[in-house]
């Protein structure tokens, strides 16, 4: 990492919801230039050179990635250059310059067949093709010589942007029934808190390898279902409830498989990042509020 305090970071992906609320969150002392894929092709070791030689940054949070994992199937070339190619070419421009570099993956490394929660050196074992390019983009970033964080989580969502609390908040208001699945566990994970955990570990120039984050607690995609409901009626974001029904993943076929069970330990961050657990329903009622502000505002 460069000498002298941290003042700058780069963020990519920035127009994402993880990416806007890294800039949201960030930190009074800290500069964040953000980038969105208009700004700078992180493909392009060229623009790459170019945006970081004139910034200048101490750290770079790479929160850009192709995250359609059902699409990945049929377009495993735009996944492996966003989630592999990218990262890598970012990496050796950071490990030029001495920039720290924290890298965003995803609880889809794992095949979903553990009964408890994965740990950090867990063997990684993806399902498909968006699984198998973020595993690339996290060997191309760890086999660096960049100073290098990679940051595993799932199940990501925000007040903004498209994702799963915000579609079950339209169904529920257009519907009067919703069937979700509810055999594949995991646990939510608001951007926000993504964003305070990556700010943590900012300001630790000792840590890098592999981490966890997601917030405390597990459930499936039916329980986030019917909480998203009862939490946003209980602020008035909802006139009424719909009925969840709880179905099978085999009921629901997808172009993707999805690990049936994706429960991230994130024992070392929280002791290494220095922040205590919060439980995904608390975060949840925390995004929904932003979201009742945001209408508001």
């Amino acid at each position: 990492m460069s000498e002298g305090p941290l003042t700058k970071v780069l963020v990519t992906g920035a127009a994402g919801q993880l990416g806007s609320a890294l800039s949201a969150t960030a930190p009074s002392s800290i500069k964040v230039c953000a980038l969105t894929r208009a700004d700078c092709d992180i493909c392009d070791r060229a623009a790459v050179d170019s945006v970081l030689d004139a910034e200048a940054p101490q750290l770079l949070i790479n929160a850009a990635a192709y995250t359609a994992v059902d699409r990945a199937e049929e377009d495993s070339a735009a996944a492996f250059a966003a989630n592999a190619e990218a990262p890598l070419v970012l990496a050796e421009a950071c490990a030029e310059r001495g920039v720290r570099l924290f890298h965003v993956s995803t609880d889809f490394v794992f095949d979903g067949l553990n009964s408890s929660p994965y740990p950090t050196d867990a063997t990684t074992a993806p399902l498909g093709v968006y699984g198998e390019s973020k595993q690339a983009g996290e060997r191309a970033v760890l086999n660096s010589r960049a100073d290098a964080l990679v940051l595993r989580t799932g199940w990501v969502y925000s007040h903004d942007g498209q994702n799963f609390m915000r579609t079950m908040l339209r169904l529920h208001d257009s519907l009067d029934e919703i069937s979700v699945v509810s055999d594949q566990v995991g646990t939510p994970t608001d951007a926000y808190s993504l964003a305070n955990a990556l700010w943590a570990a900012a300001g630790r120039p000792e840590l890098n390898g592999i981490y966890h984050w997601s917030d405390a607690g597990v459930c499936s995609w039916y329980d986030f279902a019917l909480a998203i409901g009862e939490e946003a009626f209980a602020l008035g974001l909802l006139q009424k409830i719909a009925g969840v029904n709880p179905i099978r993943t085999v009921d629901y076929p997808t172009p993707a498989a999805r690990p049936a069970y994706s429960v991230l330990d994130k024992t070392r961050s929280w002791q290494d990042f220095d922040i205590p657990p919060t439980h995904w329903r608390s975060q949840l009622r925390a995004a929904l509020l932003r979201l009742r502000e945001a209408d508001h505002g």
